[in-house]
């Protein structure tokens, strides 16, 4: 079974293709596509007061599915970003303390490690990283401001499993810790209602809320960071007739606003959420059929000889599988050859699932592989 009606403008657009990289870019559903026509339509029809639309109803419908998705007490905490870069250099400045001393695991995304990377090299950052199953024991000597760590590592599929162990530790005067959900946000049911006030939440919605780029989000818990030191206008959006010279915060998740921001992608998001509730597509009922799908097509073992990073196994599990072999660059090249969209980092081959996929998609993959 697979939901391909739900995806015919993407699957139309490239007929021979086998997309298995919904983990990188998930390919857009036809929601997608009314959602950015009614962003066009919301500009055309009401032109300067589109913004009271947008930071107003379409804004808050944004914040309720994630607070659900998530299961965040209070709406209000998230805010929107066009990615979460922006969101990392404000909490980073936010932090009194310099050199600020982060702690992270050793498999997060190009785009943290870059940053930290120049940071360091500024002497603005002492970092310390380490795997992810003993970032909460590191983490205990209380020796770091900031703790940051991927719900599910981008490398390798693995799952981070001391999320509530590390808000343990967290404090409004420090540490801080943030978690980076872009690979947990709708790919594994994520229940934060119980360490909403601790800790920071950034995803967005390129990958499994199938919404596309410019639609990232915080969750920011009350207390911390009350006054972003790196700041936009739209941090005071709701209070604009402060007097010169005062600089006036929300007291929710918008006081980590930028500014001027391309709102279409909060269209697309809405458009996608609702056709997921439409179709009864929960993450829950999604991740079963993916699930199924990276059974069926690891029997037989199709990848003999490469190392599954994330194996099976009882409980959540990454939307992609991840094989590490010296063989993978060149696998990937003879598959992208074949018009087989996967991807590599290194020596790993990723291979990702989605609900536009069926058994006989799985098929094809394995022809191609054995070929």
């Amino acid at each position: 079974m697979s939901w391909k009606h739900l995806f015919s403008r993407s699957l139309e657009a490239a007929p021979g293709r086998l997309h298995f990289a919904a983990h990188s870019h998930h390919l857009w559903p036809d929601a997608s596509f009314a959602g950015q026509v009614q962003a066009w339509e919301d500009a055309a029809s009401l032109a300067d007061h589109k913004w009271s639309r947008i930071m107003g109803p379409v804004w808050e419908e944004a914040q309720r599915h994630i607070a659900g998705e998530l299961r965040l007490p209070d709406p209000a905490t998230i805010a929107f970003a066009p990615n979460t870069h922006d969101f990392l250099v404000r909490i980073v400045a936010s932090i009194d303390r310099h050199p600020v001393r982060v702690l992270a695991t050793d498999g997060e995304f190009h785009s943290f490690r870059r940053q930290m990377d120049r940071w360091a090299e500024a002497g603005d950052v002492l970092v310390t990283t380490v795997p992810a199953d003993r970032i909460a024991a590191e983490a205990a000597d209380g020796a770091h401001d900031l703790i940051f760590a991927s719900q599910v590592l981008f490398n390798s599929g693995t799952v981070l499993d001391s999320i509530a162990e590390l808000a343990a530790m967290a404090r409004p005067e420090g540490p801080w810790v943030v978690i980076d959900g872009y690979h947990g946000f709708m790919a594994i049911e994520t229940d934060l209602s119980e360490v909403a006030d601790r800790i920071f939440y950034l995803s967005g919605g390129y990958k499994y809320a199938m919404a596309g780029e410019g639609v990232c989000f915080l969750h920011a818990p009350p207390g911390f960071a009350p006054r972003p030191k790196v700041t936009g206008w739209y941090a005071a959006f709701d209070d604009l007739s402060l007097p010169p010279g005062q600089v006036g915060y929300a007291s929710d998740g918008r006081r980590f606003l930028g500014s001027t921001f391309d709102p279409s992608g909060l269209y697309r998001f809405n458009a996608v959420q609702k056709m997921l509730a439409d179709n009864g597509l929960t993450t829950a009922r999604i991740s079963e059929h993916v699930s199924g799908l990276q059974q069926y097509f690891l029997g037989g073992n199709p990848l003999d000889g490469m190392e599954l990073l994330n194996p099976l196994t009882e409980g959540c599990h990454a939307r992609f599988l991840a094989f590490r072999g010296d063989n993978a660059p060149s696998l990937h090249d003879h598959l992208t050859a074949q018009n087989v969209v996967t991807d590599v980092r290194g020596d790993v081959l990723r291979i990702g699932f989605a609900i536009y996929h069926d058994r006989e998609d799985v098929d094809q993959l394995k022809v191609v592989l054995s070929a």
